[in-house]
C-alpha cells in the first residue's frame, strides 16, 4: 500500500487530504507569524531595557554607567547562553542547517525540546547585543512549530517535511514583510525542489504571516527606499563587479566563521564560558564602535543613504561588524547569519558607492550600489539568489533595483559555490558528514545506515572447517561464497565456491577453509551508510559485504541486491514526494 501523500491526488479523498494539508499550513503559518513577531518584539524590548540599542542608550540617565553596561551586558548574556546550551544533546543551538538535514536527509521530527532552547538562545544573544541575526532563530523556530504539528497529527515523512517549509516560509514572510521571498526561500533552500502539492501548503502559511504581520500586528518592513534615479548603462559593470568582490567578501565571512568555531574548540575554557568570552570582547570593542551591537538594523538603514557614513567609516564598520559576527558565532552565540549578512553586504555596497562617487560617479545612484553589495554577499552565504531578489523587489518595489541586484547575483553567486561552497549552511553540514553537493537522493542514501539492511541468511563457516564442508554447506544454501567466523564471532575473512570448487578438484578437499586462499571483500560497519557501501560495489563482484561491529564481531550480510533495492526504493520516494501533485 503507498503511503499517505506519496502518490497523485485521486477522487474525492486525495483531494480532501490535499485541502486538509492546505489548511494546516495556513494555521502553521499564523502560529509561526505571531511566534516571529513576538520574537522580535521581545529581542527589541531587550536591547532598549539593556542598552544595546541606539534608542536605550540615549534615554539611559546615567551616562557614566553607560560603558560598564556596554561591556557586561553581552558578557552576561553570554553566560546565560552558554548554561541554556548544555540542556541540549548537541551543546549548541539548533540552526537553519539542522532543518535542511532533516529535509533532505527525510528525517523530519525536529525535536521540540531543543527548539525552544535554541529560540530563547537566540532571543538572550540578540538582547544581549550579541553580533548575530534574527532569522537564523526565526527560521528554525517556524520549522519546529510544523515538524511539531506534524508529529501531532501522525503525519508521515513526506507531509513533515511539508509543514516544516510551512512554518519556515512564513517566518521569512512575516520578518521581511515579503510573501513571495517566503515562498521561495522555503522551495530553494528548504525543500530544494518545486512541487504543486508543497506549494499550496506553502503559500497558504505565507499568505496567513503576511496578513498577520502587516494588518494585525502592523509590521513595518525592514527598510524603505524611494524611487532611485535611473542607473547609467556603464554602472551595470559595476554592479557586475560588486558582485564577482561581493562574492570574496561572503566567502571571507563565511571562512571567518568557521574558522573561529574552530579556533574556539582548541581554547582552555569550557565550551559553556565562551560565549562568554566572546561577549566581554565584543563589548570592549563596541565602546568605540558600538554600531557592531546587536542586529545592525540601523546601520543597515543608514548605509542606503548617501554621506550617512564617510568611505573611512564604512570600511572600518565593514571589517569590525564581520569580525565581531565570526567571533559570537563561531564562539557559541545563539543566531543567523542572514541579518549580519545583509548588514555586511550593505556596508559593502554603500563603500564601492563612496568610492565610484569620489572617482566622478554620481551621488544620485548610490542606493543602487548599497543594494547590490547587500545582495552579492547575501545570496552566497544563504544559498538563495533568487530569495535575495525577491527580498529587494518586495522591501523596495522597484524594477530597476531588483534589475541592478541581479547583476550582481549573476556573478556572485557562481563564484562563491565554485570557490567556497552553495551556502554556509551546506559547509556546515558538510563538516557533519552530511554533503548535499551531489543531490538530495545522495543524501538520503548517506543517511540510510546498513543495520537497515543487514540480512543473516550469509552462510557462517568456522575457520577449522574442511573443504568439502564447505561445498555442501554452500550447495544447501544456494549461495557462492561463504565467511569465516571464528568461536568468539569475529569475522575472519572468506571465501568463494568457485575458489573451493578449484581445491576439490585437486583432491585436497580436507583441507580447511583457513588454508585456503580467500576473496578480498571490504568489510563495513552496521553505521556505515548507504551510499558508501553502493561505492564499495563498484569495486567488488560478490553477492554480500561483511557487517562486523568495532571489535570484528560478526553481525550479518548486506546483499547486493538489498543495497540496488534500496536505492530504487529511495529514489522512487524522492520522485513521488517531488512530482506527485497530492
Amino acid at each position: 500500500m503507498p503511503q499517505a501523500g506519496e502518490r497523485a491526488v485521486q477522487g474525492p479523498g486525495g483531494v480532501i487530504r490535499f485541502l486538509g494539508l492546505v489548511l494546516l499550513g495556513a494555521v502553521i503559518g499564523g502560529l509561526a507569524a505571531l511566534a516571529a513577531v513576538g520574537f522580535v518584539a521581545a529581542v527589541l524590548w531587550l536591547n532598549d531595557l539593556l542598552l544595546i540599542s541606539p534608542r536605550g542608550r540615549m534615554m539611559f540617565a546615567r551616562p557614566e554607567l553607560l560603558a560598564l553596561a556596554t561591556v557586561l551586558v553581552p558578557a552576561l548574556g553570554g553566560l546565560v547562553v552558554g548554561q541554556l546550551h548544555r540542556a541540549i544533546p548537541e551543546r549548541r543551538p539548533h540552526t537553519p542547517a539542522d532543518v535542511i538535514a532533516a529535509v533532505q536527509t527525510r528525517r523530519g521530527r525536529l525535536p521540540a525540546r531543543a527548539g525552544v532552547l535554541s529560540a530563547l538562545s537566540g532571543l538572550v544573544s540578540l538582547g544581549a547585543g550579541a553580533s548575530v541575526g534574527q532569522y537564523g532563530p526565526l527560521v528554525h523556530m517556524g520549522a519546529s512549530l510544523g515538524s511539531t504539528a506534524a508529529r501531532l497529527l501522525r503525519l508521515g515523512r513526506s507531509e513533515d517535511n511539508i509543514t516544516i517549509a510551512c512554518g519556515v516560509a512564513a517566518a521569512i514572510a512575516t520578518a521581511f514583510n515579503a510573501p513571495l521571498a517566503g515562498i521561495v526561500f522555503a522551495h530553494e533552500v528548504v525543500l530544494r525542489h518545486y512541487a504543486l502539492r508543497a506549494f499550496a501548503p506553502v503559500a497558504a502559511a505565507t499568505l496567513v504571516g503576511h496578513v498577520i504581520a502587516t494588518n494585525v500586528l502592523a509590521r513595518g518592513a525592514l527598510f524603505h527606499v524611494a524611487e532611485p534615479a535611473l542607473p547609467r548603462p556603464w554602472e551595470f559593470a559595476a554592479f557586475l563587479a560588486i558582485g564577482g568582490l561581493g562574492a570574496l567578501v561572503a566567502g571571507a565571512y563565511m571562512r571567518s566563521i568557521l574558522a573561529v568555531g574552530r579556533l574556539a574548540g582548541r581554547l582552555p575554557l569550557a565550551p559553556p564560558l565562551r560565549p562568554a568570552l566572546a561577549g566581554a570582547m565584543l563589548g570592549v570593542a563596541a565602546l568605540w564602535v558600538p554600531d557592531i551591537l546587536g542586529m545592525g538594523q540601523e546601520t543597515l538603514r543608514f548605509a542606503t543613504i548617501a554621506g550617512a557614513f564617510g568611505g573611512l567609516e564604512l570600511g572600518v564598520v565593514l571589517v569590525l561588524k564581520l569580525a565581531a559576527t565570526a567571533l559570537c558565532l563561531g564562539m557559541g552565540f545563539g543566531g543567523g547569519v542572514f541579518s549580519p549578512a545583509l548588514v555586511i553586504g550593505t556596508l559593502f555596497g554603500a563603500l564601492c558607492g563612496t568610492l565610484v562617487a569620489a572617482a566622478g560617479g554620481a551621488q544620485d545612484t548610490f542606493v543602487f550600489y548599497a543594494i547590490c553589495g547587500m545582495v552579492a554577499v547575501t545570496a552566497p552565504v544563504i544559498g538563495a539568489p533568487l530569495t535575495s531578489l525577491l527580498i529587494v523587489f518586495e522591501l523596495t518595489g522597484s524594477y530597476t533595483l531588483t534589475t541592478a541586484a541581479l547583476a550582481s547575483v549573476t556573478l556572485a553567486s557562481p563564484i562563491a559555490a565554485q570557490l567556497f561552497g552553495r551556502s554556509l549552511f551546506d559547509i556546515q553540514l558538510a563538516g557533519r558528514g552530511l554533503d548535499l553537493s551531489s543531490g538530495r537522493s545522495r543524501a538520503v542514501l548517506e543517511d540510510a545506515r546498513l543495520e537497515q539492511l543487514m540480512s543473516q541468511e550469509g552462510v557462517t563457516l568456522r575457520p577449522d572447517a574442511s573443504v568439502a564442508e564447505a561445498v555442501a554447506r554452500l550447495g544447501r544454501a544456494g549461495h557462492g561464497e561463504a565467511y569465516l567466523v571464528d568461536a568468539e564471532g569475529r569475522y575472519r575473512g572468506s571465501v568463494t565456491l568457485a575458489d573451493l570448487e578449484v581445491i576439490r578438484e585437486q583432491g585436497e578437499d580436507t583441507r580447511t577453509v583457513d588454508d585456503c586462499p580467500q576473496t578480498p571483500r571490504p568489510v563495513l560497519g552496521p553505521q556505515t551508510s548507504v551510499w558508501t557501501a553502493m561505492r564499495h560495489l563498484q569495486e567488488m563482484t560478490g553477492e554480500a559485504i561483511a557487517v562486523v561491529d568495532d571489535d570484528d564481531t560478526f553481525l550479518g550480510v548486506v546483499f547486493e541486491a538489498s543495497i540496488a533495492r534500496a536505492f530504487l526504493r529511495y529514489s522512487d520516494e524522492l520522485r513521488r514526494e517531488e512530482h506527485g501533485a497530492g
